[in-house]
């Protein structure tokens, strides 16, 4: 555990974008979801959103903390953890009425 808690807290978070077509994200350390418009990852400094259109995984570096992503690049946004809450349970609460 202690091993998992090390390698989690080395991670350097950076981004890099090349012309909205491709972006490369360090310090991620889980992906929530993705679909070909939004991507949502748990980075080392809270949790981002992509959104864009034919957005695909290129590369994916669970070891080292590292996500290629190319498609259109429309948007980058931080969220605070309790939004991610919020937006989960509007979800659930949206599949289920």
């Amino acid at each position: 555990m202690d091993k998992v808690k090390e390698i989690e807290s080395s991670f350097n978070h950076g981004i890099s974008i090349s012309e909205r077509k491709s972006i490369v994200v360090s310090g991620v350390k889980k992906i929530e979801s993705f679909d070909n418009e939004e991507f949502l990852m748990d980075t080392t400094l809270g949790f981002l959103v992509i959104k864009g259109e034919d957005l695909e995984i290129i590369k994916l570096d669970t070891y080292q903390g590292n996500v290629s992503i190319k498609g259109k690049i429309d948007s980058l946004n931080y969220l605070d953890t309790n939004v991610k809450k919020d937006k989960e349970n509007s979800l659930l609460n949206k599949l289920f009425k």
